[in-house]
């Protein structure tokens, strides 16, 4: 029977003193449920190359991103997203998969995983081999038709929108977290956007952006698979967005621990039994070398 407890909501900018781990009590916690969830965010893939959204402190470490009313409504804005996209997939696209992606993937061949969701875009968990995988904000390697509903390869649309705009150059100041490129607003005009082969309408990526629901397929197999878990385990994410947060604090009013990997604090940290405040390479290859042994 499921123990349901009541959560107060909290801020992340509230103070909370969380009890410290170390990489041997991961590893208790990991050998001790058989059933355990792994919730990953973008502290996963920093060593990938891929920047993270936040500091350790919960603040923007880059300019808000596009909000989908704004994407849907607007075709400047429409433009300005794939003139950044068009630097930043390429960076996307070459990320390597790290320690990290590579521990987590060992320990669910280990038969120690119950499935993983994770809320980067980047793919890199599917290139580490993660089977029982939910991406929660979706996949920046695939695009849709808004209006037909097509669906296709990021990859082909980056060869259409590199020879629509040749001899088109801007200066990129870096590289976002979700896979664009940070353009000064002066250069982005310029910039020709492809549409659906098929339709002639708006092609989006297919990701969850900013304002936007997470799918009711997705919604439901997150709930499946907490259903379904023993524990919750958080790695690299200061659980501010709010699809993230929700889970850890519907996984804790069932009565499941939650612990955490993440350097920095995170919005749920009343709710941890404990945290391993270090990186999260080093932290799961030294927990799987340990259930290893």
């Amino acid at each position: 029977m499921v123990t349901t407890i009541r959560i107060p909501e909290m801020r992340l900018d509230d103070a909370v003193d969380v009890p410290i781990g170390d990489v041997g009590r991961l590893v208790k916690f990991i050998a001790g449920h058989e059933r355990l969830l792994v919730l990953t965010g973008a502290g996963v893939s920093t060593q990938s190359g891929i920047p993270a959204y936040r500091d350790g402190s919960g603040r923007w470490l880059q300019r808000r991103p596009i909000l989908y009313q704004d994407f849907v409504r607007c075709r400047d804005t429409r433009r300005r997203y794939w003139a950044r996209s068009y630097f930043g997939w390429p960076v996307m696209a070459q990320a390597s998969v790290n320690a990290a992606h590579q521990a987590l993937a060992a320990l669910e061949r280990s038969g120690r995983l119950a499935g993983l969701i994770t809320q980067n875009v980047d793919g890199l968990h599917r290139r580490a081999g993660q089977q029982h995988l939910i991406e929660l904000h979706g996949r920046l390697d695939r695009v849709g038709c808004l209006d037909c509903g097509t669906r296709g390869c990021r990859a082909e649309l980056q060869d259409r929108l590199l020879e629509f705009n040749r001899g088109w150059t801007a200066q990129v100041r870096g590289i976002n977290a979700d896979g664009d490129a940070r353009l000064d607003d002066q250069h982005w005009p310029g910039f020709r956007v492809a549409d659906c082969l098929s339709c002639g309408g708006t092609l989006k990526p297919q990701v969850v952006f900013f304002g936007e629901s997470v799918p009711a397929a997705t919604r439901q197999a997150v709930a499946e698979a907490l259903e379904s878990a023993s524990a919750l385990l958080v790695v690299g994410s200061s659980l501010v967005v709010g699809s993230a947060y929700r889970l850890v604090r519907d996984a804790a009013r069932r009565g499941l621990p939650v612990a955490a990997v993440n350097q920095g604090r995170t919005r749920a940290d009343a709710l941890l039994s404990f945290k391993v405040d270090t990186g999260c390479e080093r932290a799961l290859s030294e927990a799987v070398r340990a259930l290893s042994g």
